[in-house]
């Protein structure tokens, strides 16, 4: 399964980015493996007028990725991936490992709605 994390970088020490769709970076992880399968340069997104949550959310289940770990995760966001099949995990924080490593303990909990009413 692939597991998409929002982060500042594009590796695995990189810290979580809190903002779904203007993050910094997707990453979309291999779960077996925990390796980085692809870090997509978000750039587009964080410099988008608006709709930067539903592209993201639009690439993220393109990428095929089953989960989101992230910080904050907007309504339109969180109505595209849910849609999709993606299940989210919101308030994520410390690094990508870390969150990975929480992730495979089963020590989180998916979110049944946004966490933030949108743009910031």
């Amino acid at each position: 399964m692939k597991i998409a994390v929002t982060a500042q970088g594009p590796g695995l020490e990189d810290l979580v980015d809190p903002r779904f769709g203007r993050a910094a970076y997707i990453l979309i992880i291999d779960q077996q493996t925990r390796e980085v399968v692809e870090a997509v340069d978000n750039m587009k997104n964080i410099q988008a007028f608006k709709g930067a949550g539903i592209q993201a959310a639009t690439m993220v289940s393109d990428k095929g990725a089953k989960v989101l770990l992230t910080g904050y995760c907007g309504p339109n966001a969180f109505t595209t991936l849910k849609a999709a099949g993606v299940q989210v995990v919101n308030d994520v924080t410390g690094t990508v490992a870390e969150a990975l490593a929480t992730f495979a303990r089963g020590d989180v909990q998916y979110s049944e709605q946004p966490n933030t009413d949108g743009h910031w």
